[in-house]
């Protein structure tokens, strides 16, 4: 009796110890799916992030501009693999980082009463974004860029970004955000 108990007990710890490592070995392999990024796949995620900004400006009203950046922040960024390390350009501190969704969605759109200096920076009239790479870094399922992006207003003038993009797969194979730095690029004083 005593040994049927005890390969009983044995066996129940056992099992709980495979419940627990199998789940977790599940899940980091449907988060990253075996598969080399493309050069060409991180230049379609630019375009696409470029093209969601030009589509959430041109929303007109601002009811409307929010619900285009809900779905495109949605899809472009990792928000469900885990926190984005998103710095955008033109924030401050204590809001200076936007590690959350509704951080990233408030950025862009403004008009969120716990990010009060947001004034929506989709929503500045860009009539065209380009994207200059100065170099593009891929390793495996994670690739990194860094480069120029040009912001033309309405009025023809232009706003030359430094920009930083790191992406990873999500379980679904597509390319997701999880790092945007973005900063003016350093002037020397006169």
């Amino acid at each position: 009796m005593l040994t049927s108990t005890r390969l009983t007990a044995t066996g129940l710890l056992a099992g709980l110890a495979l419940s627990f490592a199998v789940p977790a070995m599940a899940v980091t392999a449907t988060i990253f799916p075996a598969s080399e990024i493309t050069q060409a796949e991180v230049e379609a995620a630019q375009r696409a992030w470029a093209d969601a900004l030009l589509e959430i400006g041109a929303a007109g009203e601002p009811d409307k501009a929010k619900e285009i950046a809900v779905k495109r922040v949605g899809e472009l960024y990792g928000y469900e693999i885990g926190p984005v390390l998103f710095k955008p350009t033109l924030t401050e501190t204590p809001q200076t980082f936007r590690t959350t969704e509704e951080g990233a969605i408030s950025y862009f759109v403004g008009q969120n009463p716990d990010y009060p200096k947001d004034k929506g920076f989709a929503l500045q009239g860009w009539t065209d974004v380009q994207i200059e790479n100065a170099a593009i870094f891929i390793s495996d399922e994670t690739a990194q860029t860094m480069g120029k992006v040009r912001f033309t207003s309405k009025d023809g003038g232009i706003v030359e970004v430094d920009k930083t993009w790191g992406y990873v797969r999500d379980a679904s194979g597509k390319l997701q955000i999880m790092v945007h730095h973005s900063s003016l690029p350093n002037t020397p004083a006169q």
